[in-house]
């Protein structure tokens, strides 16, 4: 054997005892960083998913933390206050990973600001989870620490759509359908009026049965939509498809009711449902609206879904939304990722998230982050509505779904339909 295939052969039982060393090293804790909006215009957004990260981290932790090097080290959550600002989202991840020596990050809220943010953890190489970016532009930079729970949300309008157009086919909706299409300026918005145009064109190529009679936009924290909904008056569209933000939603909609609107559907994307919403609003001015959204608590009545609601009933005292379901399913996804790594080592722990595959509350049941997609999770949205009682049951698909949805505001007269 020659003097230099011994010193090759000697470097690779090196370097391979060296990485069963790194495996096996247990660290005191695991420190995961993360900021969220919890003032600002998202702080309603941000404060929900804190209490979906908070569960997480206390239901590892009452099993004994995270496995790791062979044994059980605490988990602790180090969370700022981002103030809705994309600098300061930006900033502070900086801050968490630099002076607070984070071992990896959790994301803030919006893809507004997790764009910005996912960029600091690629140039640090920090693994970094977001359940609150949907905008397929944020999943195009061609990042490998960045990785998405959040289906979408081009496919959320299809979602609504495929609904609303087996609701038509029944003869519940009018043929053609004048559509009212708004959305936020932002990449999010851009996305769904992609999804809802897509699906318009390819259905008006087979059979006409819808026409976009509006296709306007508004900025994000608009104070005053009066201008907008006049338009959306005088465009005397059937149904009016909206995208928008939380607080958004919630200024549109008072002044829709205020106004005296009215058509057979009103949807916010995945805004509607949310109790914050409910609260900030006149007794009954989100009935009847629909939504498209990541996660509903409807969804299983056993296993990890039943679990997570009974977790956050006894923490919280009511029931889940999606925002603290995302949440806690990217941090869950992380901690997997983790316990599979066996290491906190970044990259181990990158590569462990990139081919994870893991049992899941997620629609469909299993979580992965699809290459192909930029690592943005694709699974189904569910479609809920609200009801008179305070509820807002799954109504598609069948598959899923809790009762009929009811394709017509009753409360509507056909001249404000019209």
């Amino acid at each position: 054997m020659s003097r230099r295939f011994r010193f090759a052969t000697l470097a690779v039982v090196f370097c391979a005892f060296a990485a069963r060393a790194e495996q096996g090293k247990r660290p005191a804790s695991v420190l995961v960083g993360a900021t969220l909006p919890l003032t600002g215009s998202e702080a309603k957004a941000g404060t929900m998913f804190r209490e979906g990260y908070e569960l997480a981290l206390e239901r590892e932790n009452a099993d004994g933390g995270l496995l790791v090097g062979g044994g059980r080290v605490p988990v602790t959550l180090r969370l700022l206050d981002d103030g809705s600002s994309a600098a300061n989202a930006v900033k502070l991840a900086e801050q968490l990973v630099q002076e607070d020596h984070a071992d990896f990050l959790l994301s803030t809220y919006s893809s507004s600001l997790v764009e910005p943010q996912s960029a600091v953890a690629e140039r640090l190489r920090v693994p970094y989870v977001s359940g609150a970016a949907s905008a397929t532009t944020v999943f195009q930079h061609g990042y490998k620490y960045l990785f998405g729970l959040q289906s979408p949300i081009d496919q959320l309008a299809n979602a609504l759509l495929r609904w609303i157009d087996e609701q038509q086919k029944s003869g519940k909706l009018p043929s053609p359908l004048r559509i009212a299409l708004v959305w936020e300026k932002t990449a999010h918005g851009k996305d769904y009026r992609s999804g809802v145009q897509d699906f318009v064109g390819k259905t008006a190529s087979r059979r006409g049965s819808y026409q976009v009679v509006l296709d306007d936009s508004f900025d994000l924290n608009t104070k005053d939509f009066g201008p907008l909904l006049k338009r959306i008056q005088a465009a005397r569209a059937d149904v009016v498809l909206a995208d928008a933000h939380l607080p958004d939603f919630i200024q549109m909609q008072k002044q829709y009711v205020a106004a005296g609107m009215c058509h057979k559907l009103v949807s916010y994307g995945a805004r509607g449902a949310e109790k914050e919403a409910a609260q900030a609003l006149p007794p009954h001015a989100t009935d009847y609206v629909l939504s498209a959204v990541w996660w509903n608590a409807q969804l299983g009545a056993k296993g990890l879904t039943k679990e997570f609601v009974d977790l956050f009933r006894a923490r919280y005292g009511r029931t889940p939304e999606w925002y603290q379901a995302l949440a806690y399913e990217s941090a869950r996804a992380l901690f997997t990722a983790v316990e599979q790594a066996g290491t906190t080592d970044r990259e181990a722990v990158r590569e462990a998230l990139a081919a994870l595959k893991m049992e899941s509350i997620v629609p469909g049941g299993y979580l992965t982050f699809p290459q192909e997609y930029g690592q943005q999770a694709h699974y189904l949205f569910v479609v809920q509505q609200n009801q008179p009682d305070g509820t807002s049951p799954i109504v598609y698909p069948k598959i899923a779904a809790v009762q009929d949805g009811i394709p017509a505001d009753p409360r509507c007269s056909a001249h404000a339909l019209r």
